[in-house]
């Protein structure tokens, strides 16, 4: 049986909340599932995340596999890192991890547009410079 963890969502029309379990791969999104490991809120400003680490660090053991999302959040809370530390066998102790998500903003066309204009232009403007540097030398 192959687990992953994943995010079950919860909640209301556009009023979501996930809680993140391990779960059979075979499974539907918000199917059965073998245990809740923590939970996770996008609601409320900013994102909140809650972390079983004990059950989270067994199920990893288990071979568990996450999700790209559960993976990010995993890495943004901090307990990916301490999880591969413990793995290792490093310290561990000092480590603590993030119960708040900052949120990244979002990339939208305009801004794409106009950070590629900006390279055009800086790209132009260059090429002059070095000519006038090349025939000093």
């Amino acid at each position: 049986m192959a687990v992953h963890l994943r995010l079950f969502r919860k909640g209301k029309k556009k009023a979501a909340f996930y809680r993140i379990v391990a779960a059979d791969s075979r499974r539907a999104r918000d199917g059965r599932f073998l245990e809740v490991v923590g939970t996770y809120d996008p609601i409320t400003q900013p994102a909140t995340v809650s972390l079983a680490e004990d059950k989270l660090s067994y199920w990893l053991n288990q071979g568990a596999i996450p999700s790209d999302t559960v993976r990010s959040l995993l890495t943004q809370t901090g307990f990916m890192e301490k999880y591969l530390k413990a793995k290792r066998g490093e310290d561990v102790s000092g480590i603590a991890l993030k119960t708040q998500i900052k949120e990244r903003k979002k990339k939208t066309r305009k801004m794409k547009k106009a950070a590629l204009a900006a390279a055009a232009e800086a790209e132009q403007a260059q090429p002059p410079a070095e000519a006038a540097s090349e025939a000093e030398a």
